[in-house]
């Protein structure tokens, strides 16, 4: 990083630390080795210096939020009911707390797939050095042969597809969601997943999930609004204040593997960091002064939207919708923001529905 080693070694601590703040766990008063925080994408800091290093970790929070809890262990099998002889072998390489890969968790979960994670590092990402696309999550799965899936949206989509229909393989599958390359806001080249909120089912097969049309399209939009709008709303609120940084930071740094010195260091500049990033990722998407209010109106819209007639907007039993508003919302348990919002807003029976429906569906 820098010629003088007593420095580097601190702005690397800081570096780890902002990516850890990455990834939050959700339970992290309740059950530390579940995970809290908000982002996406992937983050890392080249060489250039331990500045260049936070900044590169803090803007992997921009496309989706986050904080990386240094996992105790980086490989873990998930206990869930086994599948029968031949079918999918699953690995999830993800940050813990990354909305994106709550998500994806959330969906295999409720599903009884069995996988295994491995935890990735949020600044080197060298558990994914296999993989010319550098975000997560990533799922890599044998249904015979071996194949890599990114983007939650796609793997869920794929995945569930394979699940109701076997006339296709899932390699076969996978194509019919195609990476597209376009340019961001920010005029850099980033590739888009076409049709990733489409199940690709024959009409009889769409008629027996989708009974009428308005289901199908009613999920898909909301699976879109959780992407799209609700997983912006977690890093402002995480970080709102300096406390509330501060006090993930000093999660992150009780949990990991700090010197005094340099745990010290980590904790107030990677808290700083986060707490000004936070700000300018409210400007980026518009928010109002105080984005709790955001975080309550969306909850709520999406409350209202479920209905006091339906146990959860997939009936009496969760859809992909639900458990991707579950998987985004779940990273921040735990946290001053979570419980906001279950006293400020209509969620918590909806929400304890879908922990109890889920549980269930593990066991």
């Amino acid at each position: 990083l820098s010629a003088r080693p007593h420095c580097a070694g601190k702005m690397a601590a800081a570096g780890r630390a902002l990516g850890a703040a990455a990834l939050l766990s959700p339970w992290w008063l309740r059950a530390p080795c579940r995970a809290y925080g908000a982002a996406a994408g992937a983050g890392g800091g080249g060489g250039g210096g331990g500045g260049r290093l936070l900044l590169g970790a803090a803007f992997a929070l921009g496309g989706g939020a986050g904080l990386y809890l240094a996992a105790r262990q980086r490989l873990w099998e998930h206990s869930a009911a086994e599948l029968p002889a031949g079918s999918l072998q699953l690995t999830l390489y993800q940050y813990k707390t990354c909305p994106f890969c709550s998500k994806v968790r959330a969906f295999l979960d409720y599903h009884g797939l069995p996988y295994e994670i491995v935890e990735v590092n949020p600044i080197m990402r060298k558990e994914i050095k296999f993989s010319s696309y550098r975000k997560v999550p990533i799922l890599l799965a044998n249904a015979g042969s071996p194949l890599q899936l990114n983007d939650s949206s796609v793997i869920i989509s794929a995945i569930k597809t394979y699940l109701i229909s076997r006339r296709n393989s899932l390699e076969e599958i996978v194509s019919f969601y195609p990476p597209m390359k376009t340019v961001s806001e920010e005029g850099k080249e980033v590739f888009e997943y076409g049709n990733k909120y489409w199940l690709m089912l024959d009409e009889k097969e769409t008629k027996r999930i989708y009974p009428v049309k308005e289901v199908r399209v009613e999920e898909m939009k909301w699976r879109k609004w959780a992407d799209d709008w609700l997983v912006h709303l977690i890093s402002p609120n995480v970080y709102r204040t300096p406390r509330e940084a501060l006090a993930s930071f000093d999660y992150i740094v009780r949990e990991g593997k700090f010197g005094t010195m340099e745990g010290l260091f980590a904790k107030y500049v990677g808290a700083i960091a986060m707490f000004f990033i936070s700000k300018r990722l409210k400007k980026r998407h518009h928010l109002q002064d105080d984005v709790r209010e955001d975080l309550y109106k969306a909850v709520n819209e999406w409350v209202k939207a479920v209905g006091k007639h339906r146990l959860f907007m997939g009936g009496n039993q969760p859809n992909l919708a639900d458990l991707a508003v579950y998987g985004v919302l779940r990273v921040m348990e735990g946290l001053e923001a979570f419980d906001d919002m279950m006293f400020h807003t209509k969620i918590q029976p909806w929400y304890e529905r879908m922990e109890e429906v889920i549980q269930k569906a593990a066991v």
